[in-house]
């Protein structure tokens, strides 16, 4: 059944010469980059405030800017700048760590970037949804918002889709796909009081009782918040969160999850333990991935493969959470491969390069280039975050925020080339974008 709108005037509430389309760090870090080139920017973010996952998801963790073996830095630009801000309010703990190297207070994230929008001049428009979008052949025009204004449009002359899911992509009728091995979502909270170390014998004896599974999870500390701890004990299987009804339903049983398992540890473990925050959005780890000219491979990550235009380096592992049972699975560039199973953390593991007969020379950090953000049709506008083409390997590994940082400065700086020059996306130079990215930090 359909109801038919009647035909009304949109109010044109700001003219840009780039619009981007989710606040998260991807968004905001293609905000600032093309901000700082020169463009007149607007942001606009659904939430109440920047951050995306890294803020009011409470995922309080980024991957290490070094190589493999921790030599040499391969990771510059807006996530180095953020980390320095980080540290002159302690609001930061750096450790020699693969994966999680960098631990910061998600509230301090959000001001910082609260002050990068403030210091750039970029057009912000919070508790902002998008409606949808106008086009002109292949080119969109203008995008249709929603908020406390009412419906308006922002028109602007270059689009960067960084909602996760792809909504412009969506709405544009591009290609896509979905894994069958689809990363479940993870509800993540603040915590006082301690778990203490036999989770597992605890999930074992009571977990039934209060609805959980033995399920593989993660917890750390939080910078600057005594006796708090970060946990993301359990998943949400079974859902696809770019649907409504799921995103509904997993936002719920995500909550549940967690009071759960605070109401288990007060009865049997006992310790003195109540939620002391909870995420404002679910962990999203993936939904859709959206056809662009290239397609980021496992094997070429793992091995190491070397692009002229590379606009992203990375360490951070193939991590692959499962969506079948309780386990997650670890490919490291090194050969190292594990897959843990549960809160007893059960391990498989082996060695993918000695598996395949390769040496044990390996590489010490991956790239993409340029091609993974440009579609095959649309002219003025690129997909940055999640949503990104990929196979089910190379996306565990691509899929976390600081790789999504860099394609985030990436598409800023070909916003704002395709604008200096007057070429669509197709037509750019992925080197000249490299270039550009080395010439403003953002690129080493």
């Amino acid at each position: 059944m359909y109801i038919t709108e009647p035909k009304k005037q949109i109010p044109i509430a700001y003219q840009a010469d780039l619009l981007v389309v989710g606040g998260g760090c991807t968004g905001v870090f293609a905000a600032v980059r093309a901000a700082r080139l020169g463009l007149n920017v607007a942001l606009v973010e659904k939430q109440n405030a920047l951050g995306g996952v890294a803020g009011n998801g409470l995922v309080n963790i980024w991957h290490s800017l070094y190589d493999v073996d921790f030599h040499e830095q391969i990771i510059a630009g807006l996530t180095a700048e953020t980390v320095e801000h980080l540290k002159k309010t302690d609001s930061v703990i750096l450790t020699d760590s693969e994966s999680t190297a960098i631990r910061f207070d998600p509230n301090m994230l959000k001001h910082i970037l609260d002050g990068y929008i403030q210091e750039n001049k970029i057009k912000l428009f919070l508790h902002t949804h998008y409606d949808g979008l106008l086009t002109d052949g292949n080119r969109v025009t203008a995008v249709l918002l929603c908020n406390k204004d009412g419906r308006s449009a922002i028109t602007a002359d270059f689009f960067i889709d960084a909602t996760g899911d792809g909504d412009l992509m969506r709405d544009l009728n591009v290609e896509y796909f979905q894994s069958h091995r689809m990363q479940p979502p993870s509800s993540c909270f603040f915590m006082t009081g301690d778990a203490g170390n036999d989770l597992s014998e605890l999930i074992e004896k009571h977990g039934q009782e209060f609805g959980l599974e033995d399920d593989w999870g993660w917890n750390g500390t939080v910078p600057g918040l005594k006796d708090i701890t970060f946990r993301a004990d359990f998943h949400v299987f079974n859902v696809d969160c770019s649907r409504a009804e799921d995103l509904t339903y997993a936002e719920i049983e995500g909550r549940r999850k967690a009071f759960a398992f605070t109401s288990m540890l007060k009865k049997y473990g006992g310790k003195n333990s109540t939620i002391a925050a909870l995420c404002s959005q679910i962990g999203i780890r993936e939904t859709k991935h959206y056809r662009t000219r290239y397609q980021a491979k496992e094997m070429e990550l793992l091995t190491g493969k070397r692009y002229e235009d590379a606009i992203l380096n990375g360490t951070y592992r193939v991590d692959i959470h499962h969506n079948h049972d309780n386990g997650i699975t670890f490919k490291y560039l090194d050969g190292r491969q594990e897959t843990i199973y549960g809160k007893s953390e059960k391990k498989v593991q082996g060695n993918w390069r000695q598996a395949l007969g390769l040496d044990s020379c390996y590489a010490k950090f991956y790239q993409v280039p340029f091609s993974i953000l440009v579609p095959n049709q649309i002219e003025n506008l690129l997909p940055a975050g999640r949503m990104l083409n990929a196979d089910d390997g190379a996306f565990g590994a691509l899929r976390v925020m600081v790789n999504l940082n860099q394609l985030g400065e990436a598409a800023g700086t070909a916003a704002y080339l395709a604008l200096h020059t007057q070429k669509s996306v197709q037509a750019l130079s992925g080197v000249q974008i490299r270039n550009l990215l080395r010439e403003n930090g953002s690129a080493l």
